[in-house]
């Protein structure tokens, strides 16, 4: 076997590769012999079949799949002896004129081909101990647990029809019947009768229930819209409609006493108990905040102490990812560049840094749990599993079905519990202070777009 590398050049590698038909025949050949006792053909005793007639019968398909094993070994080797961790799949180069693929399934000529590759660059990792990274706390006072109490008593607060000849402005839950069409054509999904529409809930699509502002009861007004370009149903997404609609009532939100009886309608026994879900509910999600900023500022100390050329293949790969989400969604919304305040040259700039990042974090990721033997267990998976299955009640056993079967959905659910794993590994070694904060500092939306 002959190996030339034709191309090294920063991360890519070319090699030319020489196997000896006679190498191959060989292999074929032992193939062969393997297959004598196992193959039954009539005229044959059982063992007894000569190797050179199974060549004639079943020569090509073992020569073929021989082929496939000799190349796959090969190309292990090459990167073994050089310590080359590929950054993805080997693109193979066979030849393709016919003669000579006949030639070399029949044992004749040589088997030339060449191997392209990209690989992951040798990784120097910092030294974790003299990371120092500060841990944001909020403690869930009285005013965070009233205003969450609020909010609940607003989602759930009733209704009361409003005076003879009010009309119906923003918050007012307004009951209508109506009938849709496009282009004068009446289209399925299009009617429905008394139904609660809260102005300025969003529920509905785009602009109609803005034009419920000011309607009265017992009025009709036809409404004009416009379908969202995403729209769920194909046959509507994008189109313009209108809608005749008829107001049947007008009723303003009253104010929701927050109490015992309120606590009931919940399903718990009494304001306290109320409180005190409420109370641990806001802990959770405050502690969720602090493991996310944690974990972000972590993220920064890594990318700033680990700067190196990532696979250009990788950053491609990520980058028409994150390109491909960006313009569908501003395609559905309507929204351009300009609306932004950028430029898709500009825009397309910062979001190649983003994915130049994000590849360059993962590998890094992926050394340290190398270096560490960082594993994600089977039993890991698995209550990941349940604790999806249990986000979707009388859907379970559909959960389960869809991970069995879906190994590529089951790398996604493997992939952040690997992650956090090395998050918290670095923790243990890093100098982490903790800083008292308010709710709103550590909830607080952040400006940065690698941070978000």
């Amino acid at each position: 076997m002959q190996v030339n590398e034709t191309l090294s050049e920063g991360l890519k590698h070319e090699f030319q590769i020489s196997i000896p038909a006679a190498e191959i025949d060989a292999k074929v050949n032992e193939r062969l012999i393997g297959m004598k006792d196992k193959v039954r053909l009539n005229g044959f005793r059982p063992g007894k079949v000569p190797v050179a007639h199974l060549k004639k019968v079943y020569g090509k398909s073992v020569a073929a799949e021989t082929l496939e094993e000799t190349i796959r070994e090969t190309n292990q080797k090459i990167f073994n002896d050089r310590g080359f961790r590929l950054a993805n799949e080997a693109k193979v180069t066979m030849p393709t004129d016919q003669a000579e693929i006949e030639g070399i399934l029949d044992g004749k000529k040589d088997l030339n081909y060449s191997v392209a590759i990209e690989i992951v660059p040798p990784i120097t990792l910092a030294d974790f101990k003299t990371f120092k990274v500060e841990k944001q706390v909020a403690e869930v006072t009285d005013s965070d647990l009233e205003d969450a109490l609020k909010r609940v008593a607003d989602q759930s607060r009733p209704y009361a029809a409003k005076a003879e000849g009010a009309k119906a402005a923003k918050d007012d839950r307004v009951t209508v019947s109506f009938k849709g069409t496009i282009d004068g054509v009446a289209f399925d999904g299009g009617t429905g009768s008394d139904i609660p529409v809260v102005l300025g809930s969003n529920s509905f699509i785009p602009g109609f229930e803005d034009q419920l502002i000011g309607v009265g009861a017992g009025e009709t007004r036809t409404l004009k819209v416009q379908f969202p370009k995403n729209y769920g149903a194909a046959n509507l997404a994008g189109k313009d409609a209108e809608f005749e609609t008829t107001a049947t009532l007008i009723e303003a939100p009253q104010e929701a006493k927050i109490d015992d009886e309120f606590a009931k309608t919940l399903g718990l026994e009494s304001l306290d108990k109320l409180k005190d879900a409420m109370r641990e509910r806001l802990a959770q999600e405050f502690a969720g905040a602090t493991r996310q900023r944690l974990k972000r500022e972590l993220l920064d100390r890594l990318d700033e102490t680990h700067k190196f050329d990532p696979p250009e293949s990788l950053v491609n790969d990520e980058f028409d990812l994150m390109w491909n989400s960006i313009k569908a969604e501003m395609d559905s919304s309507g929204k351009t560049f300009t609306d932004e305040d950028t430029t898709e040259e500009k825009a397309k700039e910062d979001y190649r840094k983003i994915a130049d990042r994000r590849v360059r974090l993962g590998l890094v990721l992926s050394e340290i749990g190398d270096k560490n033997k960082i594993t994600v267990t089977d039993d890991e998976v698995s209550r990941a599993v349940i604790e999806r299955a249990r986000q979707m009640p009388g859907r379970e056993k559909e959960v389960w079905d869809y991970y069995r079967s879906n190994p590529g959905a089951v790398a996604q659910l493997r992939a952040p519990i690997f992650e956090d794993k090395v998050i918290d590994f670095i923790l243990e070694l890093a100098q982490v202070t903790e800083k008292k904060v308010s709710r709103e500092e550590l909830l607080k939306e952040e400006d940065d777009k690698d941070a978000a």
